[in-house]
C-alpha cells in the first residue's frame, strides 16, 4: 500500500520524463553549487525513473529523460529511504554491477531523497561526478539544503493538485444531486453514472448491482454494454468477487491493485477483472442493502480520504435514484394497468375502420383523464345493422384522480346512451349534466358524443359537443373541415338543452376526434394547431390508420408531455349495407 500511495504522490506531482522548468532550475542550482557535470531531479515510477530535471546527461538518455531501473541509483535512495552517498560506484558491492557505470558514467554519486508531505521517498536529488570523488562535508550539506528546497516544490504542486481535485469533487456532487436526481429509470441511471466523472482520477469503469435478496444483477447500460457485463450479469451473495464481499458484510471495500485482487479474490473475478483491463476497485454498499456501487481504475490506484468521501457520497445519492425510480416504476406500472382497463378495445364494425391512440402526461402519474370510447347499439328497429356509438372526452387534470373521475363520467355517458330509446348523443350529456349536478366529481369535463348510422351505402354522423376542440372530417376529395357545432362544459347548467347535428359520410370519409393535448402548445394559438392538424390529416388521410396516427403524434413522443392525448380516427371503408 505504502507503495501505492507513493506513486500516487507522484501522479498529483504531475511530473514525469518531460522537462520541467522548475525542476530544471534544481538541477543547474546543484551542478553550480558542487559543481559537478551531471545532476538529475531523478522521479522513480514502476518500472523506470524519469528526469523532469536535469543537467549534463549524455545522449541518447538526455533526449528521453528516463532510463530502465537498470541503470538506477535512485532506486536504492527510494528503498532505503535515505541518502546514498558514493565515492566510486565501482567499488561498492550493491552498486558496481549498474549499467549506470558503463552506459552513463555514473563513477561517484550523492543522491538525497526527496518526500512528499507524508514521508514518501518519491525520487532523489543527485550529484554525479565522473571520476571518484570525496564528497565533503559542505557539499552534502549544501546538497541536502536544496533536497529539501526541491521536496517542497513537489509538495506545493501535489497540495495544487488535491486541491484542485477537491473542487471538482465539490463540482462531482453537485452535478451527482442533479443528474441522478433527473433519472428516468435504472438504465437511465446508470447512463448518466458513467457520464459524471471526468479528469485524471476518472473510473476506466462505473458498474451498478443490485440485490433481490438471492444475489446481484447487474444493471446494463445498451449503449455501453461490455462483454463480461453480458456474460455474467448476475452474482450469487456467496461469489467470491469485491461487490459480493461488499454486499455480504455491508463495508467499503478497497482492492487497491492486482496483487491484492488475485489474493482476496476468486478466479473467476480475477478473470472478469482482467477481461476488463482492471487492476483496483472501490465497491460501495447502497443504502438498506439496495446493491452495490463499483468504480475500477486500469491501474493501481489509492483515493484521497476526499475522492473516498464523495464517492460514498454519490453512493447515497445512487440509493435514493434508484429508490424513487422503483417507486416511479411500480407506480406507473400500477397507472398504466388502470388506464389500459378504462380504454375501449375497439369493435369490429363491417363497412368501418378504426384505429386510436392515448399517450399520457410525463409530469405526474403517466395516467390522466383523456378517453376515447367505442362500441356497438342494439339493433334499432327497422335496422339491418347496429349503430355506434363514439366518444372522446377530457376530465381537467392528469393524474390517477382525474383518471377515476374519467371512469365514472364514461361509465354515466355510456348508461345514458343504452338507456334513451333513440339513443341520442345530445340526450345522453344532458343526462350527464343532470347528474353532475347532484354528483359533483371534478373541476370540469369537456366530450364529443357521437353516433354512426348505416344509411343506404353510406353512414350517417349524429354528434354533440360539450365544450370540447371540434371533430375533422375528410372528405374523399382530401377537403378537411372541423365540425364546430358546440355547446357548454360537461356539467354546466343549460336550461334549453343540448343538440344533435348530423351530416353524411360517404365512402372513404376519415373521421378525427381528438383532445387539446394534440392540439394545444406553449406559446402557439389553439386554432392554429388545429389548422396544422387539419393539414396533417389531410395530407396523410389516405394512408393506413397507424400510420396516419403516427403522422398525427408526430415528436409527442420525443419530449415531455404536459397534457394526456386521445384520439380516435375512423374511416369509411365502404357502404352501410
Amino acid at each position: 500500500m505504502g507503495d501505492l500511495e507513493r506513486l500516487e504522490a507522484l501522479r498529483l506531482a504531475g511530473l514525469s520524463a518531460a522537462a520541467d522548468p522548475g525542476m530544471d532550475r534544481f538541477a543547474r542550482l546543484v551542478s553550480r553549487v558542487l559543481r559537478v557535470p551531471v545532476s538529475l531531479v531523478s522521479l522513480l515510477e514502476t518500472d523506470r525513473q524519469v528526469f523532469p530535471g536535469m543537467v549534463g546527461l549524455a545522449e541518447p538518455w538526455g533526449a528521453r529523460r528516463e532510463t530502465p531501473l537498470s541503470h538506477s541509483f535512485c532506486q536504492h535512495v527510494v528503498v532505503d529511504g535515505r541518502p546514498l552517498i558514493l565515492h566510486d560506484t565501482r567499488a561498492h558491492p550493491r552498486t558496481c554491477a549498474s549499467l549506470a557505470i558503463p552506459d552513463l558514467q555514473v563513477i561517484a554519486y550523492a543522491g538525497m531523497p526527496l518526500t512528499d508531505a507524508d514521508g514518501h521517498v518519491l525520487g532523489s536529488l543527485c550529484a554525479i561526478d565522473h571520476k571518484p570523488r570525496e564528497w565533503t562535508t559542505d557539499e552534502l550539506q549544501d546538497l541536502e539544503d536544496l533536497t529539501a528546497a526541491c521536496s517542497v516544490e513537489l509538495r506545493m504542486r501535489i497540495a495544487t493538485e488535491l486541491l484542485r481535485r477537491d473542487r471538482d469533487h465539490a463540482g462531482l456532487l453537485l452535478r451527482a444531486s442533479v443528474e441522478l436526481g433527473h433519472a428516468r429509470d435504472l438504465t437511465d441511471l446508470t447512463r448518466r453514472l458513467r457520464k459524471l466523472f471526468r479528469g485524471p482520477a476518472e473510473p476506466s469503469f462505473v458498474g451498478l448491482l443490485l440485490t433481490d435478496r438471492q444475489g446481484l444483477w447487474r444493471v446494463l447500460d445498451p449503449d455501453d454494454v461490455r462483454p463480461v457485463e453480458a456474460a455474467i450479469d448476475r452474482l450469487d451473495l456467496d461469489a467470491g468477487y469485491p461487490s459480493t464481499e461488499a454486499m455480504r458484510e455491508s463495508r467499503t471495500v478497497f482492492v487497491p491493485d492486482h496483487e491484492a485482487l488475485v489474493s482476496g479474490y476468486s478466479p473467476e473475478a480475477v478473470a472478469e477483472y482482467d477481461s476488463l483491463g482492471l487492476r483496483s476497485a472501490l465497491c460501495v454498499p447502497l443504502l438498506n442493502g439496495r446493491g452495490v456501487l463499483t468504480w475500477c481504475w486500469s491501474r493501481p490506484h489509492v483515493p484521497a480520504l476526499t475522492e473516498e468521501a464523495v464517492l460514498t457520497a454519490v453512493a447515497g445519492y445512487v440509493s435514493q435514484a434508484v429508490e424513487r425510480t422503483r417507486f416511479v416504476a411500480n407506480r406507473l406500472s400500477t397507472a398504466e394497468q388502470l388506464q389500459a382497463s378504462m380504454l375501449t378495445d375497439l369493435p369490429t364494425v363491417p363497412g368501418l375502420d378504426m384505429a386510436a391512440l392515448y399517450l399520457p402526461a410525463t409530469d405526474q402519474d403517466m395516467v390522466g383523464g383523456d378517453w376515447y370510447d367505442a362500441y356497438r347499439l342494439p339493433l334499432l328497429p327497422g335496422a339491418t345493422k347496429p349503430a355506434l356509438m363514439l366518444s372522446v372526452g377530457d376530465i381537467i387534470g392528469h393524474d390517477v384522480q382525474a383518471a377515476a373521475v374519467m371512469g365514472q363520467v364514461r361509465s354515466m355517458l355510456r348508461q345514458a346512451s343504452l338507456d334513451h330509446a333513440a339513443h341520442s348523443p345530445a340526450a345522453a350529456l344532458d343526462a350527464v349534466d343532470r347528474a353532475l349536478d347532484v354528483l359533483p366529481l371534478g373541476p370540469g369535463a369537456t366530450a364529443v358524443h357521437a353516433r354512426l348510422d348505416p344509411d343506404e351505402g353510406r353512414w350517417r354522423l349524429t354528434w354533440s359537443n360539450a365544450g370540447h376542440p371540434p371533430p375533422l372530417l375528410r372528405t374523399p376529395d382530401g377537403r378537411v373541415s372541423a365540425l364546430r357545432e358546440h355547446d357548454l362544459l360537461l356539467g354546466a347548467s343549460n336550461d334549453l338543452g343540448r343538440q344533435d347535428h348530423t351530416r353524411d359520410l360517404p365512402r372513404d370519409s376519415v373521421l378525427l376526434f381528438y383532445t387539446d393535448g394534440l392540439v394545444e402548445r406553449r406559446d402557439v394559438d389553439i386554432e392554429v394547431s388545429i389548422r396544422d392538424t387539419a393539414s396533417t390529416l389531410a395530407e396523410h388521410g389516405d394512408k393506413p390508420l397507424p400510420l396516419l396516427l403516427d403522422a398525427l403524434s408526430h415528436g409527442l413522443r420525443d419530449v415531455p408531455q404536459r397534457d394526456d392525448v386521445a384520439v380516435l380516427v375512423v374511416r369509411v371503408a365502404q357502404g352501410g349495407r
